[in-house]
């Protein structure tokens, strides 16, 4: 899948505020993560042409013909019609069963090498941001820090090894997908690779 673009410096509604979509607390500006883009065609839930369309993951048994629309996502009307999740709940876990709900069923999912998943801090879903290379990266360095404690964990031991990976983030088959604690603004990130 391709990339989805750079994070957003802030978890605020940006260029999806600008535009009158819905605001969706855990994926705060799809449009700048390219989750959601303009576009003319015809949402496969309501039928309608509202010039926006999600972009990024649905899982579904169900054939559907078309694009989805942000405000089909938001108000739980395209899971529900279509038996689908916007993301996995891979890694969900310790948040409650409405949390779990608002995420996987009316929150934009995005792309990733790998299968997307969210993260979590403080009992809750993080926002995501989006994408980030290691320039991105090295402006949250609280996120930094967390993933190269999280690799080291994986067994990245060797010190050069590890910081020559991450500072080649978002130039090849690796990237960070970044995040922020919606309780207490911590920065998170993990890494996707092709």
């Amino acid at each position: 899948m391709g990339s989805p673009g750079p994070a957003r410096e802030a978890a605020g509604a940006g260029a999806t505020a600008d535009a009158g979509l819905p605001f969706f607390r855990y994926h705060p500006d799809p449009v700048a993560t390219g989750s959601v883009r303009a576009s003319t065609r015809t949402c496969a839930c309501c039928e309608r042409a509202r010039g926006w369309v999600y972009t990024a993951t649905f899982y579904t048994a169900q054939e559907i013909d078309g694009p989805l629309c942000p405000w089909c996502i938001a108000d739980g009307s395209a899971a529900a019609r279509f038996t689908g999740e916007f993301t996995d709940s891979y890694g969900l876990d310790g948040v409650s069963r409405a949390v779990l709900h608002e995420v996987t069923r009316r929150t934009p999912g995005f792309s990733a090498w790998q299968d997307p998943h969210w993260l979590t801090h403080c009992e809750d879903a993080a926002a995501f941001l989006g994408e980030a290379g290691y320039r991105e990266l090295a402006r949250h360095p609280e996120a930094l820090a967390e993933l190269r404690s999280t690799l080291r964990l994986d067994g990245w031991h060797d010190e050069n090894q590890l910081e020559h990976f991450l500072t080649r983030l978002g130039q090849g088959s690796a990237t960070a997908m970044l995040f922020r604690c919606t309780v207490c603004a911590t920065e998170l990130a993990y890494v996707d690779a092709s």
